[in-house]
Order: structure tokens, then sequence, then C-alpha cells
């Protein structure tokens, strides 16, 4: 069964999402970023109160693919205890000597997620060099957060490639980007283990404002029919 990743910013949306029975926790500061990253200490205040009963991930931030800076942020953001370390494959830098410095990390156990973007149109032999890494899973997601959902800046044979690459080497494989209660049984058929969810759980489904919590049933309603 495909599960819900709700994305939240601190410990009060923590709790109301877990409350509403979502499958993993994700950890991220939607004002500064598409991936923005959280303090560590809110980090730390989560993974303490959630106290394992559910997966928990956070991302380190918007940051170039400079492989001393990547490497530093993951080994601090891991240090938290979070389940899920999230790793965005930005433009800017050399990602595959940042990807392949992370494996020393991913060999002492620390669960890396790749972070692609649809709407920049990523190769799909990515995966297979973020596998061979020691990456555990990787996510779809969107950059321009103006530019419309996964599904329209994705066709659905390039999305169902994603899914099926990505599980052809044993990796978690998660869809995001700007998705709406629409977008879902679409992507359903697809088989990906997790849709993650932000805006469409917002109020006025504003990304940056506060959660609704009837927004969130709502999604998860139809996730766990």
């Amino acid at each position: 069964m495909t599960g819900m990743l709700a994305s939240v910013e601190n410990l009060a949306e923590a709790l109301l999402v877990m409350e509403a029975g979502v499958d993993i926790i994700d950890l991220k500061s939607p004002s500064a970023g598409s991936l923005g990253a959280l303090p560590l200490a809110t980090v730390r205040e989560v993974v303490e109160a959630v106290g394992g009963r559910l997966p928990v991930s956070a991302t380190i931030g918007d940051l170039p693919m400079d492989p001393a800076q990547v490497f530093q942020a993951v080994e601090s953001l891991a240090g938290t205890g979070v389940d899920y370390v999230k790793i965005g494959l930005f433009p800017a830098g050399d990602w595959r000597a940042t990807v392949f410095g992370l494996t020393p990390l991913s060999a002492h156990r620390i669960r890396l997620v790749a972070v692609l973007f649809g709407d920049l149109s990523p190769g799909l032999a990515q995966i297979a060099e973020l596998a061979l890494a020691g990456f555990s899973a990787v996510m779809l997601d969107t950059l321009d957060k103006r530019g419309g959902s996964l599904t329209q800046v994705c066709s659905l044979g390039y999305l169902r490639d994603f899914v099926a690459e990505a599980k052809s080497y044993g990796m978690l494989c998660g869809l995001a980007g700007s998705l709406r209660q629409i977008d879902i049984p679409l992507l359903l058929t697809l088989g990906p283990d997790y849709l993650g969810f932000r805006g469409a759980l917002c109020m006025r489904h504003n990304r940056t404002a506060g959660l609704d919590g009837k927004a969130v049933q709502a999604i998860r309603s139809v996730l766990h029919y």
C-alpha cells in the first residue's frame, strides 16, 4: 500500500499529523526553499516526541552540490536521530562527487534519501548511481512550487518509469511536488511507496501557512480508503 508522507515544520504540526494517522513525518521549512531545513534543535524535539512510533525524515536544506558542505550537513542531521536524511540534488555543483562522498555515512546505516526534481527532467540513470552510492530511497519532487504539481510537469510514462527504476534497485520510492487530492488516484496506479504532501494539507493550500486538520484528514482518507 502507498503511504502518506506529511511535511511539517514544528512539533505541533508533527503531533497533528501523527494523530491523523500519516505514515511518515517529514521535517522541513517551506518558507526557506523547496527543501528548506529546520534548526537541529527543532528536529531533535520532534524525534524525541514521536519516540519511534513513526518514521521521521528531515532535509538538510537547499544546499549546493558541494561534497564537504553536504557531508557535514548530513552528518549533523543524522545525529538528531531521524530515520531518514533527505538530500536535494540541486543543479549547482558536482552532484556525483557529492553523492559518492556520502557513501561512508550510508555504510554506517544512515539512511539517505535523494530528492530529484521532476521539473528539471532528471535522467533515470541517476537512480543506478544513487543505489551504488548506498542511498536507501529516492523521491521525485518539484523545484519550482509555482509551476504546478508533479503530474503537470512530468508525463505519466516518465513517472511510471521513475517508480519502476527505483524499485528495480530495491530502493524506497516517493512522489511529491505540490500534489493535490485529485492527483492521488492516478499516482496510486504507479505503486510508489509514499506520496508526499505539504500545500494540500495547509490552510488555503498555501504551503507556508499552517496545517489544516480537515485537509490532512481528507488526503489521508483518499490514500487509506
